[in-house]
C-alpha cells in the first residue's frame, strides 16, 4: 500500500489550512455585506458562524487525532457509518471544492481585470451572462498549470510557496490593522447597525454566510497523512485553523469599519480596498487589494492538494478507481489524482464564471451534508467500536451545535425566498444532476471486504479498531463468564 511522503511540518500545515480557509472576496466585497447587516451585524455575525464551524472542527480535532490519513472525512465517515458514507462524504468534498477551483481559473483574471483593462479585451463566449475573455482565460490556464506543477513532486514545494503567500497575507494584514485603528476612531464603527435595521436579526442572519467562510478547515484533516508530527498536533491543527482564520477575518474588517465610517464603505464598490485608500492610505489599500488576490492563491492550492488526497481516500476503497489511489515512490505525490483534479478543473473552469456560479452555490449544501456525517461519525465510532481508546474527546454534545448550523445552510439553501436560496433552475438542475451522477459511480463502484478495506484507508492505524474489537471480546467473554457463574450460584442456593 503506497503512502504520502510526510514532509508538512505544524506551520506549514496550519499556512495550507488557514490560508485555504481565508479566501479572496471577502475583502472588497464587505461593502455589500455593511450595507445589508452593519459593520457590527458582519463582524458578529462571522464570529458566531466560527463559533459553530469550531465546534463542527471539535469532531474534526477527535477523528483527525484517531486517523490521521488522506482523505480525512472519507476515512472518518466510511469507518464509523459505512461505504456509502464514507461515499457521499468524498463525492460531496470533490463537488465543493472544485467547485471552488473551477471558479479560480477566472476569477484570477477577473480580480485583476478591476486594475486593468486590457483583461476585459478580446472576449470570446458568454454562458449565463459571465463573459470569458482571451486574456482572463490565458491567465487561468496558465495558474492552473502552475498549481499542478508545484504539486508534481511532492507536497512540500507547494507548501513552501503557501508558508511564503500566508506571511505576506499576515503582516499586510497587521498593517491594515494596526494603521485602521490606529489612524480611525471608534465613532467612525458606531453605531454598529443601520438604524432601520434591528441588530439581533442583522446579527443573525449573518451567521449563516459566515459559517461558509471558514469551511477550508478540513484541509487539515485531509492532508493528515502528509504531516510528519504526532496525531494530537495534526488534530489540535484543525481547531487552530477556525480559530485563527476567524480573528484575522474579524480583526481585518473591524479596522476596515474603524478607519473611515463603515456607512461611507457600504456605498463604495470594492469595500476595505477603497476604505484604506478614501482614509488617506492607497498603498494600504494595494494591501487589501493584495490580501484578495494572495487569499485567491492560497485557497486554490489548497483546494487543488486537498482534492487530490480526497479522490486517493476513495479510490483506496475502490470507491473510485484504484489507479487514482497511486502514489509515486520518489516524491510522495498522488500524480494520477492530481491530473484528474486538473482536467476537472479546467473543463469546468473553461465555462466561465457565469456558469460556475451554478456550481459555486451549492458547495455550501455540499459541504454541510460532510460536516453532518463528521458529526454524526464522532458519536457513531465509540459505539461502534466501544473498546477504542481515543487520545482526545471533543467535549460533550457541542459538535451537534455545529451540525445544526451546518443543517441551517442546508435549508436556507435549498428553501426559496431566502438570502441564501439556490437560483432557479440552474442551480437546482447542477445540485440534482451532481447527485445523479454520485448515485452512478456509487453502483458502478467495486466493492472491497470491509477488512480489507479498513486496512486500506487506515494503515498502521487499523491495529487501533482491532485492539478495540479484541478488548470489546474480552469484555464480553468476562460478562458472559460472571453471567454463567453468578446463574450457576444461585442454581446451587436455590
Amino acid at each position: 500500500m503506497s503512502e504520502m511522503k510526510k514532509s508538512l511540518g505544524l506551520f506549514q500545515l496550519l499556512a495550507l489550512g488557514v490560508a485555504g480557509v481565508l479566501g479572496s472576496s471577502w475583502i472588497y466585497t464587505n461593502s455589500t455585506f455593511f450595507d445589508t447587516y452593519g459593520a457590527g451585524g458582519m463582524i458578529l455575525g462571522i464570529a458566531l458562524g466560527g463559533v459553530l464551524a469550531a465546534m463542527v472542527a471539535l469532531a474534526y480535532s477527535e477523528l483527525t487525532t484517531l486517523f490521521p490519513r488522506a482523505g480525512g472525512e472519507v476515512v472518518f465517515s466510511y469507518t464509523a457509518l459505512g461505504r456509502v458514507a464514507g461515499f457521499v462524504a468524498g463525492w460531496m468534498l470533490i463537488g465543493a471544492y472544485l467547485s471552488s477551483t473551477a471558479f479560480y481559473v477566472t476569477a484570477f483574471g477577473t480580480l485583476l481585470g478591476k486594475f486593468t483593462d486590457a483583461m476585459n479585451a478580446s472576449p470570446l463566449y458568454t454562458i449565463n451572462e459571465g463573459v470569458v475573455t482571451a486574456p482572463v482565460l490565458a491567465a487561468g490556464v496558465a495558474l492552473t498549470l502552475l498549481m499542478f506543477a508545484l504539486n508534481w513532486f511532492g507536497v512540500g514545494i507547494g507548501a513552501q510557496v503557501q508558508v511564503l503567500m500566508f506571511v505576506v497575507m499576515v503582516l499586510i494584514g497587521l498593517a491594515l490593522i494596526m494603521v485602521g485603528f490606529a489612524a480611525g476612531s471608534p465613532d467612525n464603527f458606531l453605531p454598529a447597525f443601520r438604524d432601520d435595521h434591528d441588530p439581533l436579526m442583522s446579527t443573525l442572519r449573518m451567521v449563516v454566510p459566515g459559517m461558509t467562510y471558514v469551511v477550508g478547515f478540513g484541509l487539515v484533516a485531509v492532508l493528515a497523512e502528509d504531516a510528519d508530527m504526532p496525531p494530537r498536533k495534526i488534530g489540535q491543527a484543525v481547531l487552530i485553523t477556525v480559530v485563527v482564520a476567524v480573528v484575522f477575518y474579524c480583526l481585518v474588517l473591524l479596522a476596515s469599519a474603524w478607519v473611515i465610517p463603515w456607512e461611507q464603505t457600504a456605498g463604495m464598490e470594492l469595500g476595505s480596498i477603497d476604505a484604506f485608500r478614501e482614509a488617506g492610505f492607497p498603498l494600504l489599500g494595494w494591501g487589501a487589494y493584495a490580501i484578495g488576490m494572495l487569499g485567491l492563491l492560497t485557497s486554490f492550492l489548497g483546494l487543488f492538494i486537498a482534492t487530490s488526497r480526497i479522490i486517493v481516500g476513495m479510490a483506496r476503497v475502490r470507491l473510485l478507481p484504484a489507479s487514482l489511489a497511486r502514489v509515486h515512490e520518489g516524491s510522495g505525490a498522488p500524480r494520477n489524482a492530481l491530473v484528474a483534479v486538473l482536467v476537472a478543473t479546467l473543463a469546468l473552469g473553461l465555462l466561465g464564471p457565469g456558469a460556475i456560479l451554478w456550481f459555486l452555490d451549492t458547495g455550501g449544501i455540499y459541504l454541510g451534508i460532510v460536516w453532518i456525517l463528521v458529526v454524526a461519525a464522532k458519536y457513531a465510532l465509540p459505539r461502534k467500536y466501544p473498546g477504542l481508546q481515543r487520545a482526545y474527546e471533543a467535549p460533550g454534545w457541542a459538535p451537534v451545535l455545529g451540525a445544526a448550523g451546518a443543517a441551517a445552510v442546508i435549508c436556507l439553501a435549498l428553501v426559496p425566498g431566502t438570502n441564501m436560496s439556490l437560483v432557479w433552475p440552474g442551480e437546482y438542475i447542477v445540485l440534482l444532476a451532481w447527485f445523479a451522477l454520485g448515485a452512478v459511480l456509487l453502483s458502478v463502484a467495486g466493492r472491497m471486504d470491509r477488512d480489507a478495506a479498513l486496512t486500506e484507508l487506515l494503515g498502521d492505524y487499523r491495529h487501533q479498531l482491532a485492539q478495540a474489537q479484541e478488548l470489546q471480546s474480552g469484555q464480553d467473554g468476562s460478562a458472559r463468564a460472571s453471567g454463567g457463574a453468578d446463574e450457576r450460584g444461585l442454581r446451587d442456593r436455590g
